[in-house]
């Protein structure tokens, strides 16, 4: 699928007359057909697939033919924790931006329109792929400010009290922490890339003649990544800290159990004792005799209960 958008007295517009005619071309999932038609009318090599998920820096980060390809891996379906990571290749050309990607980050949906309702002025392909890789990094921002978010409130729901008769369920705690691990690692990883790719565009627009907002806007992208970067560590930081309290609770939990059975093992062991003894068939044993000689053994038997659960209870152990 290709979309196409123009620009209209600098503002950014959906479908253009032709690819020519186009600032910004969106190739999602080409066919053979589309990638042939783009690169016989733009004269680009267009990535295959394979080619944007080598992971050497070489082959994400180069220059060829008056075009430069700057690949990212980029999150899409994130709102659900599970989020779907994928290779993404922009390409700057003097008059193009052509970005090509296999999956749906959600910025490249909402870009163009919001461009559009805003009047966001965008004066070229620089300018253009300048504010394109804001919007990414804006929505990269709020998934970590909702993963920060569920955070708080996973640490709340594991310090809190615990309600009397609902325990809490240890298992599906650990899912949830595990979803916000695996989601803080793909982020990562994904301004990792992003770090990288704005170091490369940093240098281009160095070697371009771009007035001086451009440029700061350039350097603002890298700082903002780093940023960006050191939270995600934090917030992993705090992922790892909820995993070790999650299991530390779990732990606690399962000593106050063996202690419980500890305890009750001590406290039944006198009477089991004493119905033993009472259980040997010997021909010469007084107490069989005796007219309370039931009561007696059963008396026996409850006050070597009752002794060792009340030192029990004064040391704490229940």
């Amino acid at each position: 699928m290709i979309r196409t958008y123009y620009l209209d007295n600098n503002t950014l517009r959906p479908d253009a007359a032709d690819l020519v005619a186009a600032i910004w071309i969106d190739i999602c999932s080409p066919g053979e057909k589309e990638q042939a038609e783009i690169e016989d009318t733009l004269g680009l090599d267009i990535p295959t697939q394979p080619e944007m998920e080598e992971i050497e820096i070489s082959s994400r980060l180069y220059t060829y033919e008056n075009a430069a390809f700057m690949t990212a891996i980029l999150p899409a379906n994130s709102d659900g924790g599970n989020p779907d990571m994928g290779p993404v290749t922009f390409i700057l050309t003097k008059t193009h931006v052509i970005t090509v990607r296999y999956h749906e980050p959600r910025v490249f949906s909402t870009f163009a329109p919001r461009a559009l309702t805003t009047r966001q002025e965008i004066k070229g392909p620089l300018d253009l792929l300048v504010a394109l890789l804001e919007a990414v990094i804006d929505r990269q921002a709020d998934i970590l400010e909702r993963a920060a978010r569920n955070i708080d409130l996973q640490s709340r729901e594991i310090f809190m009290p615990a309600v009397k008769g609902k325990p809490r369920d240890y298992q599906v705690i650990l899912e949830k922490i595990g979803q916000m691990g695996v989601l803080g690692s793909n982020i990562r990883d994904s301004l990792l890339t992003m770090e990288r790719l704005t170091s490369f565009l940093g240098q281009i627009l160095l070697k371009h003649d771009v007035d001086a907002d451009l440029r700061e806007r350039g350097k603002t992208l890298g700082s903002d990544v780093k940023s960006l970067a050191d939270h995600a560590n934090f917030l992993s930081d705090k992922i790892t800290f909820l995993l070790d309290a999650t299991l530390g609770m779990i732990t606690i939990e399962q000593n106050g159990i063996i202690k419980i059975f500890s305890v009750a093992a001590v406290i039944f062991l006198p009477p089991t004792l004493i119905a033993s003894m009472y259980g040997m068939n010997f021909t010469h044993m007084p107490e069989l005799h005796w007219d309370y000689g039931y009561p007696y053994a059963i008396g026996l038997m409850a006050l070597f209960a009752v002794l060792p659960y009340l030192f029990a209870k004064y040391k704490k152990w229940l």
